[in-house]
C-alpha cells in the first residue's frame, strides 16, 4: 500500500485529503472475490483497482465493464480477456503483467546453485491458482536441464499448509521453492516458520519471506510495482483512458538472502549468489 499510496502522489492524490480509498481484503479466499467486486461497483467508485492477481482481476472485469480497472496478473492479461494487447489494450482495463511463471527456472537454478549436491527439490503450489501449473512447468523444464527431480506439494488452506510440511519432513527433498501466490503472501510467516522447523531451504518470490526469516528469494520489487498502479489509477482519475494506457511489465529484480537463516540451516552462501544479491539480511 505503501508504494500504491506514492503513486497516486506522484499525480496529486493523497488518501484522506484529495482522494478517498474504499478498501476490501479477500485474504487469499478467492471465493470471496465476486461479490467483493460487485459491493465497489454498486458504490460507484471512479477506479477499481484489482490488487492480487489473476482472481482479482477477473472478478473486477466479471462486476463491470465501464468502470476503469487497474490490475495486477502474473501472466498474460490477454488469456483473461483483461487486455486486447500490451500496447492497446482497449476497454476498461490495464495495469502491469508480472509474468512471474516465467522465472520459476531462475528461481530453481539459484536454490540449485545455493545446494549443488541437491537431486530432489520440492515444489509447493495452490492449486487453486489460475497459474500455479505454468509455474510448475516451468520449474520441471529447468529441473530436466539440471538433472535434478521435482517432487510436487499442494496446499489451498492453513491448514493443508502443515500436513505439505509434514510430507515434506517426511520425504526430505534438498530445497523446496514456494510458488508465487498471494494466498501463500498472507500466510508467509507460517511458511517461513514451518520451513524453519523442518530445516527445509526454501525459495520464495518476494523479499518479504527473507526479511521475515525466510532463505532466500528472487521476483519482482512488489512496491515498484503497486507503485505504478497507484500512477495509473492517479492518471485515470485526472482523466486518461485504461485503452490508452500501455500494459507494462516490471523491470527490476531483485534477489535477497538471509545470512541468519542460511547460518542456522548450516549453509554456506557460495560468492556467486552474495555477488549479485540485491540486499543481504545478516
Amino acid at each position: 500500500m505503501a508504494g500504491f499510496r506514492k503513486g497516486l502522489a506522484e499525480n496529486g492524490y493523497v488518501e484522506g485529503q484529495t482522494v478517498a480509498i474504499e478498501y476490501r481484503w479477500a485474504m487469499g479466499q478467492y471465493e470471496r472475490l465476486p461479490a467483493l467486486a460487485a459491493e465497489l461497483v454498486r458504490q460507484n467508485v471512479a477506479v477499481l483497482v484489482a490488487a492480487g492477481g489473476e482472481p482479482v482481476g477477473v472478478a473486477a472485469k466479471a462486476a463491470t465493464s465501464t468502470i476503469p480497472i487497474v490490475f495486477v496478473v502474473s501472466g498474460d492479461p490477454a488469456n483473461l480477456g483483461l487486455a486486447a494487447s500490451f500496447p492497446h489494450p482497449g476497454g476498461n482495463s490495464t495495469g502491469v503483467a508480472i509474468f512471474t511463471s516465467d522465472i520459476g527456472t531462475k528461481r530453481l537454478g539459484l536454490l540449485h546453485e545455493l545446494l549443488p549436491q541437491a537431486a530432489k527439490i520440492g515444489f509447493l503450489s495452490n492449486p487453486a491458482f489460475p497459474t500455479a501449473e505454468t509455474q510448475l512447468i516451468d520449474v520441471q523444464d529447468g529441473a530436466r536441464r539440471l538433472g535434478v527431480a521435482i517432487e510436487v506439494y499442494r496446499a489451498s488452506t492453513e491448514t493443508e499448509i502443515d500436513s505439505a510440511f509434514n510430507t515434506i519432513s517426511q520425504q526430505r527433498p534438498a530445497g523446496l521453492i514456494v510458488a508465487a501466490d498471494p494466498f501463500f503472501d498472507t500466510r508467509r510467516v507460517q511458511l517461513v516458520l514451518l520451513a524453519a522447523r523442518h530445516a527445509v531451504p526454501a525459495m520464495y518470490h518476494l523479499r518479504e519471506y527473507p526479511a521475515a526469516g525466510g532463505l532466500i528469494s528472487y521476483g519482482i520489487d512488489l512496491p515498484d510495482v503497486y507503485r505504478q498502479m497507484g500512477s495509473y489509477a492517479g492518471k485515470i482519475l485526472k482523466g486518461a483512458k485504461p485503452a490508452d494506457l500501455p500494459v507494462v511489465q516490471p523491470t527490476r529484480f531483485e534477489l535477497v538472502i538471509n545470512l541468519q537463516s542460511a547460518k542456522t540451516l548450516g549453509l554456506t552462501v557460495p560468492q556467486s549468489i552474495l555477488g549479485i544479491a540485491e540486499e543481504v539480511i545478516e
